[in-house]
């Protein structure tokens, strides 16, 4: 069969004919990597319309709400699966065994624990610096404890650095989380599951045991797992870039992590609560629904909608079970968190909502279940990074196993000076 070509003309010439390319899944794309042989570049700000690589790990489609990681729907992997499951199949591509998965667990839960030079690094943060701050300097620096297993050609090593940043990400968290408000790191446990480790090394304290929850430690893990991997995204083709011009994996991780830490990316579960702390009160909230309404007014309702999802976040019909579950299980008083329910109920009842589809997003939820239990605001995009690592690191490791891979190199439309006299210091 004849290979499908889209043709450039301009000025009525025809001036290159260039393969069209079908995945298995989504839009067709047109190979434009021999553009510049003929003299042209694509205009792409923000990369709308460009596919920067081939991968196998994610699928979205907006439109119809479909988020699929290895060809496994999200709602069944976080009914169905733990975080750890699903680390696993972001990383090898399908569902373990048994005897795959338990393996898989011994090898995070033995390196879940950080070398103690690697704790002294806290110390030279200020107490009041922000967490993510932490993270990114700390995550780092790990290619200092590893600086003889650091060869990326080789995917032996390559997949020990990925259980190491898996397993000791919660640790590094709560450990920014502990120093930031004075208290001693806590240890983690081999005992307990993933998520109610980072829980233990959040909340414990020596004085007393800290209980975790079932409910609460479940609603933890679906935020790991609903924040795993979300395909092409800023801080995930930071980590590609990145990792194209053949930096340690902790260096693109802490690349992720700066990318992250952005509060157009990571940081919308944060400017959810900021946003539920403006309007404050119930007797608010329909001020404020009014002038979300109000295109003169520059007030956003955040958390609804989203850039990709045109209809629906399929990852917010699980959160919201969740998110209701940990609530009547805490049984917390939070005027915050009944405006956070009130804002729902207007989003999934009033027509203006339901007719633009400003339904409530994974990032309204998760930011509810994080408050409610006790995880402040600015270890919120902590939280993101920790989810997000095994989908960053799972995207290095395909870039790095492809034949062919090229340092990342943008192109631009420059639109400055030319040829400009340079006269010399002393006669200007």
């Amino acid at each position: 069969m004849a290979e499908s070509k889209a043709t450039l003309s301009i000025d009525g010439n025809v001036v290159a004919d260039l393969p069209i390319l079908s995945g298995s899944a989504g839009n067709d794309v047109i190979d434009i990597r021999t553009l510049g042989n003929y003299g042209y570049f694509t205009y792409d700000p923000g990369f709308l319309a460009t596919a920067s690589c081939e991968s196998a790990i994610t699928y979205i489609d907006g439109g119809k709400g479909i988020l699929q990681h290895r060809g496994y729907p999200i709602d069944s992997l976080a009914k169905q699966a733990n975080y750890l499951e699903v680390c696993y199949i972001l990383l090898n591509g399908d569902a373990p065994t048994m005897t795959q998965y338990d393996e898989f667990v011994d090898i995070i839960t033995n390196h879940t624990m950080v070398h103690e030079k690697l704790a002294h690094f806290f110390q030279g943060f200020l107490p009041d610096a922000h967490p993510m701050a932490m993270l990114c300097g700390v995550v780092g620096a790990m290619s200092s404890f590893y600086h003889s297993d650091l060869d990326i050609e080789d995917p032996v090593q390559r997949m020990r650095s990925a259980h190491r940043l898996i397993a000791k990400m919660p640790t590094i968290s709560a450990m920014a989380y502990k120093y930031s408000i004075g208290q001693p790191f806590v240890y983690p446990r081999n005992d307990l599951s993933y998520a109610e480790n980072f829980l233990h090394m959040m909340f414990s304290v020596p004085a007393e045991e800290y209980v975790v929850s079932p409910t609460v430690a479940r609603a933890m893990d679906r935020i790991f797992t609903l924040h795993a991997d979300h395909e092409q995204n800023a801080s995930t083709s930071t980590v590609r870039l990145a990792g194209s011009s053949g930096a340690n994996p902790y260096a693109c991780i802490a690349a992720g992590v700066a990318s992250l830490w952005g509060p157009a990316h990571g940081g919308a579960n944060e400017a959810c609560l900021k946003m539920l702390e403006e309007i404050g009160s119930l007797d608010r909230v329909d001020e404020f629904v009014a002038r979300a309404k109000d295109k003169a007014d520059s007030f956003r309702l955040m958390g609804f909608g989203h850039r990709v999802y045109k209809n629906f976040d399929p990852r917010a019909t699980v959160m919201r079970e969740t998110c209701h579950e940990v609530l009547k299980e805490l049984g917390i008083k939070d005027p915050l968190l009944d405006v956070a329910m009130a804002l729902e109920k207007v989003a999934l009842e009033d027509p203006y909502f339901i007719e633009k589809k400003l339904y409530p997003n994974v990032d309204f939820y998760s930011g509810i279940i994080l408050k409610a239990i006790g995880i402040p605001t600015n270890m919120f995009t902590v939280v993101f990074a920790m989810s997000r690592t095994v989908g960053w690191i799972s995207h290095w490791d395909e870039m790095l196993g492809q034949a062919g891979q090229k340092i990342g190199r943008p192109r631009q439309n420059y639109i400055g000076e030319i040829d400009r006299e340079f006269i010399p210091l002393n006669k200007r």
